[in-house]
């Protein structure tokens, strides 16, 4: 009877590379498991939870200090400089002494006037009193001569009648009466014109009017030598030294009158439309900048720089002008232009089909891991978020970029970080 062939032992080797390859198909199982489970659910993309928090608007800018009034002072006559009275960041009050023209020629002008006039009043005295008595007293005289060749001339003529008188003697008689006549008037001509509106004290009037007025100019001349402070202020810059040729028209002193201090920018004419009178903003010193500031934006221009393509602002500080601020100082504005105080807020980047000026724009929105796209309307923008008033609520999923629309996807929540 044959026996049954016996079956060799196992190798303890052989037992472990059984093993090993037993693990090895089990792991490559549960990765392509794993690998599909993870490709049914898609890939990760970044996302935001959308919830309620504060939204500020703000436009900066860089300006510079400026006094509401600030003047050139300059000379309105030719000359030299005889002084300078004032230094740059000099406090001056109005009428204030700032630069003294020599005045020597000016001088001599209004000494020359002043006898002009002494002599042209007293001509005009001469007229109402010595002429006038003297030319009385020759209409007077010229009266009584009428007179007598009057009474001559109607004797001699009975004379002649009688023929005691040759007709020569009458007509020289005749003569003398007109001459008598033109005398009289003559001195009647000459006294209406020395009395009240006649043409000599016309003349004499005007004469030491015109005087007068050559006086005031030469006064006024001389006054113009005394370059002084228009009101209270301060000396900015000083362009002027003694002994210089200073000509009418240019600039010697520039001031700073004496009121209220304004921060001037030039802005963007694209931000035009974010930018209101009462606006608060915040201005910093580049060099004080742990000091920053409160002001209130108090006048826009009516129109805009053609060349710069900007519109000029002004501001105002709330607070009384702190002693480090100095004419022409550049400062950094922050403009407030809008502020929501609990907004669903999203980034920039998670809108979708925003155009500028837009209220309309499209999100991905993570709906049971699809990326869903949802329409929304936008309010208040900055550079970096948006504020979402229609479309969305809060704890909603918002999915980013590289999203897109109907993908099975994966939210990475992100950090989104205050939108002031």
């Amino acid at each position: 009877m044959n026996q049954p062939a016996s079956t060799p032992p196992t190798s303890p080797v052989t037992r472990r590379s059984s093993w090993w390859w037993l693990a090895c198909a089990a792991v490559v199982v549960l990765a392509g498991t794993v690998w599909g489970v993870q490709k049914w659910r898609g890939p990760l993309v970044p996302a935001v939870q959308v919830h309620a928090q504060s939204l500020v608007r703000t436009l900066q800018f860089s300006a510079r200090v400026e006094t509401r009034s600030r003047v050139g002072v300059g000379s309105t006559v030719v000359g030299r400089v005889e002084r300078v009275a004032v230094r740059e960041g000099d406090t001056v009050d109005a009428g204030q002494l700032l630069v003294q023209l020599e005045q020597t020629e000016l001088q001599a002008a209004l000494q020359q006037s002043q006898a002009s006039l002494e002599q042209a009043q007293a001509q005009l005295a001469n007229v109402r009193t010595n002429s006038r008595i003297g030319n009385q007293a020759q209409v007077a005289q010229s009266q009584a001569s009428l007179m007598q060749a009057q009474s001559d001339w109607s004797r001699n003529q009975k004379l002649v009648q009688q023929g005691f008188l040759s007709q020569a003697t009458l007509d020289e008689k005749r003569k003398a009466l007109q001459i008598a006549q033109a005398q009289l008037q003559a001195a009647q001509a000459q006294a209406a014109a020395s009395a009240d509106g006649g043409a000599e004290l016309k003349a004499a009037q005007a004469q030491a009017g015109q005087a007068q007025a050559a006086l005031s100019v030469a006064r006024a001349k001389l006054d113009q030598t005394r370059i002084t402070a228009p009101s209270q202020g301060k000396v900015l810059l000083r362009d002027v030294e003694p002994g210089q040729i200073v000509q009418p028209g240019t600039a010697l002193l520039q001031l700073a009158l004496e009121g209220p201090t304004l921060i001037v920018a030039q802005v963007d004419e694209r931000f035009l439309d974010q930018l209101r009178e009462g606006q608060s903003a915040q201005v910093v010193a580049d060099a004080f900048a742990d000091q920053p500031l409160v002001a209130r934006v108090v006048s826009i221009a009516p129109s805009v720089d053609a060349q710069r393509g900007a519109v000029e602002v002004k501001l105002a500080l709330d607070a009384a002008l702190p002693a480090f601020l100095r004419e022409d100082m550049t400062l950094s504005v922050a403009v407030e232009t809008g502020r929501a105080a609990q907004a669903l807020v999203l980034p920039l980047q998670a809108l979708q089909g925003a155009r500028a000026g837009s209220l309309q724009a499209q999100v991905l929105l993570l709906v049971d891991g699809k990326a869903t796209a949802q329409p929304v309307q936008v309010g208040l923008r900055t550079l970096e978020a948006a504020e979402v008033t229609q479309g969305l609520k809060a704890g909603d999923t918002v999915l980013l970029p590289p999203a897109t629309a109907d993908q099975r996807v994966r939210a990475q929540l992100q950090l989104q970080g205050g939108a002031d």
